[in-house]
Formats: structure tokens, C-alpha cells, sequence
């Protein structure tokens, strides 16, 4: 099948490729390289240097295409806070674009990679049908994302599937600046011979974090399963979290106290039943698996 990977030069994007392709699909790639990098290009992709943001730009590049994988996002909180219209911008506009795009090309199916940030202050475990609670742009953005893949798939007829990613780490994933996760900042540092940077003892916020190459197969997953498809919002979680302490054990490395930032969740643990259930998917990848994963692929072992 002939499939687009929007952010397909990104973190998950890019391991989300390596899986089609080795599946035998045609992928085509679309990012403007912001955050994403040409390394990261599997090299049987055909890309499309293109921004979302430009409906004009992207269009054309949707015709005869079975599927999209929409991934292309300014993926962080901090700066959707220092940054809400640019981060708009690309996260709510850049999406309604590539629903348009695919629905005027007669799309398939279109898998949007939402996140578990619009849950907020909800208790745990964050279950699908949760009234959202967006503490921040980010979060606000992608369920804004949220709405038109029900609006589009309602009003206009485009299939369309929602998976809320919980913490995804694995191979590269972005190490430095303000698009670094947790898990990307303590390697870095570490590599740097740096102490790891962490809210008073760790012990106030819990991630649960998902290895890339799971959140790869339940997209798969997605897009071949014929029971879904109208919409439905599909927690891809462990379903069991961790302290920033113990993710920093796991590391074992020196450790350094720093204020915390604002806007962010406390705890994030998913209820992953409807993962199970519509798309047969369940993690196969425990946090301490992953984590020795690379530090062995990074030399921190």
C-alpha cells in the first residue's frame, strides 16, 4: 500500500517508517526537518521536504495515497508555553490540513498520534472517556487535533483513528534543547559526564513511559484493524509507571536538584484495555528492557 508518514524524519515518525517499509508498503515522507533530521531517513522512503502549515504545499501529495500515519507536530510543552501561536500553528492548523488533504484525496484511513497530556489533573489510570483537562497549549493543541479527526470523520466521511501516546522513548529520540524527553536529557547528560537534572527526589511526578517501537506496531495495528476507524481515542501505554527516581536509577548516575516547570502533569498511567480489545495490542517492552537497550547502543552501560 502507498502510505504517508507525516513527521516522518522525527523521533517516532522515523521508527514508525522502518516498520512500514520493512512490511513491504510504500512510504512517503513529509517534514519540513524542523525537529526532525535527514539521518533518520530510511533511505527506501520517498521524501517530501513539505510543512503542513502550508495547505498549498502539501495537497498534491495526497493523491493516491491508501493511508496517513499523522505524526508531524511541535511535540512539547515548554515551548508551547513560550511559543502558544507558532506551536498552534503546526499542531492544530498543520493537522487540519493534512485532514483536508486526505479527505479531498479519498484517504482510507488516517491514524492521528494524539497524546496523554489532555488528560491533565484527571486520577489515574487515565481512561479514554476522561473529560480532557489541558494544562497547557500542547496538550490544548492536540486535542483541538482531536476534535477534527471526529469532525472530519463524521461531517466528512474519513475514517479516521486516535492514539494517545503515554512518555515514548527509545532510539533517537531528541537529546538536547526543548524538545528533549526525560529519558533523552538524563542520556545526554550522562554522555556529557554531567549529573542528571531532577525535581527536588524524583519522587513527585510518575511517567509511564512506552517504548517507540510498540507505539510503532499499535499504529500498524491501527491501520489494518477493521474495527476501528470512526474516531475512537486508543490509550498506547504500559500501564504501569515510574518515578523520575527510579527512571534515574535505572541510569545510575549522579543526580542534580532543579526547580520545577510549569504546566505539567503529575502522574501519567494509562488504562490500555481499549488497546487490547480493538487492536489486539499490548506492550512488549519493559521500561528496564528499553533502558538497557540503550545504554548498551550508547556506550552508558
Amino acid at each position: 500500500m502507498k502510505i504517508i508518514v507525516t513527521g516522518g524524519a522525527g523521533f517516532i515518525g522515523s521508527n514508525l517508517s522502518d516498520a512500514l517499509i520493512e512490511s513491504g508498503h510504500e512510504v512517503h515522507i513529509i517534514d519540513n526537518l524542523e525537529t526532525g533530521k535527514r539521518d533518520n531517513l530510511n533511505p527506501r522512503a520517498i521524501f517530501h521536504e513539505a510543512d503542513i502549515r502550508n495547505y498549498e504545499e502539501i495537497a498534491s501529495l495526497f493523491a493516491g495515497m491508501d493511508h496517513v500515519f499523522h505524526l508531524a507536530a511541535l511535540a512539547r510543552i515548554q515551548p508551547s508555553i513560550a511559543n502558544p501561536l507558532e506551536t498552534h500553528h503546526a499542531n492544530a492548523t498543520g493537522t487540519l490540513n493534512v485532514l483536508r488533504a486526505a479527505q479531498k484525496a479519498g484517504v482510507k484511513k488516517l491514524i492521528y498520534s494524539g497524546s496523554s497530556s489532555v488528560y491533565g489533573k484527571n486520577p489515574t489510570p487515565f481512561l479514554e472517556d476522561m473529560k480532557p483537562d489541558p494544562l497547557n497549549p500542547y496538550a490544548a493543541q492536540k486535542l483541538m487535533g482531536e476534535f477534527y479527526c471526529r469532525n472530519f470523520t463524521e461531517l466528512y466521511g474519513l475514517p479516521t483513528v486516535i492514539l494517545r501516546y503515554f512518555n515514548v522513548y527509545g532510539p533517537r529520540e531528541i537529546l538536547t534543547g526543548a524538545y528533549a524527553t526525560v529519558i533523552g536529557i538524563f542520556r545526554q547528560q550522562l554522555k556529557e559526564g554531567k549529573s542528571m537534572t531532577m525535581v527536588a527526589d524524583g519522587e513527585q511526578k510518575t511517567r509511564d513511559f512506552t517504548h517507540v517501537r510498540d507505539v510503532a506496531r499499535a499504529n500498524i495495528l491501527a491501520m489494518e484493524s477493521d474495527r476501528v476507524g470512526k474516531a475512537e481515542i486508543i490509550n498506547i501505554g504500559t500501564g504501569k509507571n515510574y518515578t523520575i527516581k527510579e527512571l534515574a536509577d535505572m541510569f545510575s548516575g549522579p543526580i542534580q536538584v532543579i526547580p520545577a516547570r510549569p504546566g505539567e502533569t503529575v502522574t501519567t498511567l494509562a488504562d490500555n484495555s481499549r488497546a487490547k480489545e480493538l487492536l489486539g495490542w499490548e506492550p512488549t517492552i519493559s521500561l528496564s528492557e528499553g533502558i538497557a537497550e540503550l545504554k548498551k547502543l550508547h556506550g552508558l552501560d
